[in-house]
């Protein structure tokens, strides 16, 4: 078997790629740029884990230890704007471009010149965005989400080429979803009905045309930022006749869409993996893709409940309140599926079974505090205290990241041929699992106790779950060298994976050969009865 696939590699490669550093500058193959993003994004990955291991090493203990709170501040900011726009969506997008094509019998993406841009621009925004370190006055210091007046008033002349910055990711991220709409609409092998596709597909789509619908909102936002920065306007300056609460409102109204394009794809890695290792076919299709496209709607119409606090209107906080609870409904339907989907399965525990385990459990608790956070009355108390972040870590570290790491253990004997180290992937996960716990399970304590949050030193009462969070935190940053290291690993040899690779896998991709030819389908697929198992 793996003669035949050795063969068959060989051959592809007179089709295949050029050699050295060119191939990956000017490919427009969709495996090569889907490889290029999940490097970049697992480089942001450890650069931002770097960042916040600085933030948790400072708050270790009470007092000011290492860091100058000025540049605490800086590390906090970047911490956050790195991880989200550098490390968790850039691994969809490069999940999308290996997957999407393969997954609906596409010979590549529809627009392959576009994908390759879109890639490119990453390195140069965050190469930017980095360089803001070295800059007079330091890195922007107002906190991932730059609430005006702060980051136009007081903010350190390196805010221009931060808004620059994220004015590139969001070409980007605009580039990459109209590439994905286009090839899931127009490139399905004949045959493949919208609900015939897998759902990782499905949620993509829907991600995709949630990125369309923000992404201009987040570049008007930063360009009102600019204008009152340098030509004199006053947006967001009460004392010209603006309002900095108006700045909440559009940061929002693309900010609460921005956490499910983070957790969307998510469920569509985690509804792939669980059928496979509960070998049984995925309980409620349909219900699954209608609870996707509700939850992407929904989140249009509640982003003031990260604004309780302001002064909005009663008639405001109770829509916004009961429009916020309502999200738990689908999203319950999701968790239930998954279950049910597990019920009396033959269940085996491999690594990504592992990981989409901890996603649901992990991320349900996240669910849960975040319907804590949608009574309003409940939030004017949690509201900026730690209970947040430990909320908002418990939905994208758990969620997100760990949907990657299952993700990638999943598919990759299919990417590279070879099985990885099941031994050390078990040991990443439980090292992992355990780290993320400690480190975010304490900070609800520390936030009900009333501890705020993005603050450089603390009262003596938070020290001791400051501690514990601060070991956990290194214990899951160091792990993932491991993950590194059985990634690279893989890549170089190991067990020959065979073309199934999973016992109990559906789907298209797993009809073509391991590791997966450098072409795919230059003849569309008839046998779709593999799509959605």
């Amino acid at each position: 078997m793996s003669a035949v696939i050795e063969e068959h590699h060989h051959d592809d490669h007179h089709h295949g790629p050029d050699k050295g550093i060119m191939r990956w500058v000017l490919t427009t193959n969709h495996k090569d740029i889907g490889t290029l993003y999940l490097w970049f994004s697992f480089a942001m990955f450890l650069f931002g884990g770097v960042l916040a291991l600085g933030i948790r090493a400072e708050l270790f203990q009470p007092g000011m230890q290492i860091v100058h709170p000025e540049f605490f501040n800086q590390l906090t900011t970047m911490h956050g704007l790195i991880m989200v726009f550098g490390a968790v969506m850039p691994a969809f997008v490069g999940l999308a471009n290996w997957l999407i094509p393969m997954m609906i019998g596409a010979p590549d993406m529809a627009l392959p010149r576009m994908n390759n841009y879109s890639f490119w621009i990453l390195p140069f925004a965050f190469g930017m965005l980095a360089s803001t370190f070295f800059m007079d006055g330091g890195a922007p210091n107002f906190g991932w989400t730059f609430y005006a007046p702060l980051s136009t008033d007081y903010a350190p002349p390196s805010v221009t080429f931060f808004i620059l910055a994220v004015h590139m990711m969001g070409i980007s991220s605009i580039m990459g979803s109209i590439n994905v709409i286009v090839t899931i609409l127009n490139m399905r092998a004949p045959g493949m009905t919208l609900m015939q596709m897998p759902l990782f597909v499905w949620t993509w789509l829907i991600t995709a045309y949630l990125l369309i619908a923000v992404m201009p909102v987040l570049a008007g936002v930063v360009t009102m930022m600019l204008m009152d920065i340098h030509f004199g306007t006053s947006f967001f300056n009460a004392a010209g006749g603006g309002d900095p609460v108006l700045f909440q409102h559009v940061f929002w109204f693309f900010g609460h869409p921005e956490v499910y394009i983070m957790i969307l794809p998510a469920f569509g890695v985690v509804s792939a993996i669980i059928p496979t290792f509960a070998r049984k076919r995925l309980f409620g299709y349909d219900s699954m893709v209608y609870a996707s496209a509700s939850i992407a709607f929904l989140s249009f119409i509640v982003w003031a409940h990260h604004m309780f606090t302001v002064g909005i209107p009663i008639a405001g906080e109770l829509y916004f309140m009961y429009a916020t609870m309502l999200i738990a409904v689908p999203t319950g339907v999701k968790v239930f599926n998954w279950v049910a989907t597990m019920w009396q399965g033959s269940m085996t525990f491999e690594t990504p079974m592992l990981f989409a385990i901890a996603f649901v459990i992990l991320f349900t608790i996240g669910g849960f505090s975040g319907l804590m956070l949608a009574i309003t009355p409940v939030d004017f108390q949690y509201h900026d205290t730690y209970f947040v972040v430990a909320h908002f870590h418990y939905v994208l570290v758990p969620g997100s990241v760990f949907s990657i790491m299952a993700a990638v253990y999943y598919w990759l004997p299919k990417w590279t041929g070879n099985m990885y180290d099941e031994t050390l992937g078990k040991t990443h996960f439980w090292l992992s699992f355990i780290g993320v716990n400690v480190t975010f399970f304490p900070q609800h304590f520390i936030g009900l106790a009333g501890m705020p949050r993005r603050i450089p030193d603390y009262a003596l009462q938070f020290a001791d779950w400051n501690m514990v969070s601060s070991c956990g935190a290194f214990l899951f940053g160091f792990s993932q060298l491991l993950f590194l290291f059985i990634v690279i690993k893989c890549i170089r040899g190991g067990e020959k994976a065979t073309d199934q690779v999973w016992e109990g896998a559906h789907g298209l991709e797993w009809t073509v050969p391991s590791p997966a030819p450098y072409h795919t389908f230059s003849t569309p697929p008839t046998d779709l009865k593999e799509a959605h198992g």
